[in-house]
This record gives structure tokens, sequence and C-alpha cells, in this order.
């Protein structure tokens, strides 16, 4: 046989995969939602008698050979939801209040997309991985996120469901330990102790 006919092992080029979290201030770019974000932490911090903190949203920017991805977790698209790589919906508030648009939320895993606020992203990137293994299951189990209803905490973890429970729940299905994660400082990722709780279960059934 040929020796020549295939690479030895310090010859192979190894494969580029990547795994990139961004922590976006809750609110970049919609005034309205800055703003309710504020409200909705003054309150929380008044009942759990502790000092406000500013909130963030996370997304997953993930590179394989394959291409480059964003998954977030975003409102329900006004054009066609696979333009944007959507491929779980929810509703938000309430199971019945998503029948209307206005009240459901897509999670996307979009080829060549973009973090429409990534601009205002805060001491981000952050590498969470960089092996193809984890990378590519992170992409085959965007479309089994559970498609629980936004800002409610269906599942009993102590935490209503949001976009950070998407990201947390992605991470830790693909074995990367996603609980010493922080958002920035002085900051809050509402949600993610809920991902982390329900991957979990998830896991172990």
């Amino acid at each position: 046989m040929d020796t020549q006919e295939r690479p030895t092992m310090e010859e192979e080029s190894p494969t580029v995969a990547t795994v990139d979290l961004y922590w976006i201030p809750l609110g970049a770019g919609a005034h309205v939602v800055r703003l309710s974000g504020k409200l909705f932490e003054a309150i929380s911090a008044r009942l759990h008698r502790r000092r406000s903190y500013d909130l963030y949203h996370s997304a997953l920017v993930v590179v394989v050979p394959d291409g480059r991805f964003v998954i977030e977790q975003t409102p329900v698209a006004r054009t066609e939801g696979s333009r944007h790589g959507a491929v779980v919906e929810g509703a938000v508030g309430t199971r019945l209040a998503g029948r209307f648009r206005v009240f459901r939320y897509e999670v996307r895993r979009w080829r060549d997309g973009v973090i429409p606020d990534v601009a205002d992203a805060v001491a981000s990137p952050v590498r969470v991985a960089d092996d193809l293994a984890r990378a590519s299951q992170i992409l085959d189990l965007v479309p089994s996120v559970p498609p629980l209803v936004w800002g409610r905490d269906e599942r009993h973890t102590g935490e209503m469901w949001n976009s950070n429970s998407v990201i947390s729940w992605l991470l830790t299905r693909a074995g990367i330990d996603a609980s010493g994660i922080q958002p920035p400082r002085p900051g809050r990722a509402p949600g993610w102790r809920a991902g982390l709780i329900l991957a979990t279960r998830d896991a172990s059934r």
C-alpha cells in the first residue's frame, strides 16, 4: 500500500471550530425594552432586598467547517422565518397570546447571520469552546430547544424561561460547563439558571 496516499497525523491540518458567547445589554437599540427591563430589575431588587444590576441578553456565534452560524432567541421576524434560520417558535407571556405574531419568539440557527446589537456587546466575545464535536453538537441541538413560554416558569426551575435560558440549555446539553459563566460585572443574566437546571434534567432522562 502506498503510504503517501494520506497525510500523517502531524501533517493533517487541525479542524477550525469555535463557539463564542456575546453579552448584549438588555434593550440595546430598543428604548422601550431597555426601560421595561430597568423597571423589572428595580422591582425584582426591591422584592429580594438587593441592589439593582445591569441586565444582559446572550447569543452565540458558532463557526464550523460548514460555515458561521448565529444562535439567538428573538421576536418573530416580520419576514419569512426561514430567512433568519428560525427553527423553534414559542409564545410570550401565555400560550394563548402566542396565536398572535407580536407575542411569539423564535430561536434562530442563522447561517451567515447577524446579531443586531452586537456593536453594543460588553466584554465579548467570550470563547466557550474550540472543538468541532461541541460546536457541531450545539448546532444539532438548536431544533430541540424546549419551546417554553417566555417569561414563565413552566418547569418549576425557580426562574423564568427566556433567551438566556436557551443559551445556557444549549451549552450544558453540549457538555460545556455553563454554571461558572457570568455576565459582565455589575450585571445579571435572568433565566440563565433555568436553562442549566432544565438541561441537567433532560440529560438525566
